[in-house]
């Protein structure tokens, strides 16, 4: 029961971290977003990609 129990909260923290993406606008968000197909983008995706990557204006 006890493996059991662990082995459930472990799932539940994997699955808690695992949705987690950098935050718009950041020096990693660009790097993932330039990887990413442009014609994947959502238009706000694109504003916020011209307005922190282009530019250069990265949020800390």
């Amino acid at each position: 029961m006890k493996k059991l129990l662990s082995l459930s909260f472990i799932l539940l923290l994997l699955g808690a971290f695992s949705g987690c993406s950098a935050e718009p606008g950041t020096k990693a968000w660009c790097d993932s977003m330039g990887d990413k197909d442009k014609a994947k983008w959502t238009a706000e995706e694109g504003i916020t990609f011209t307005k922190h990557c282009v530019v250069g204006n990265y949020k800390k």
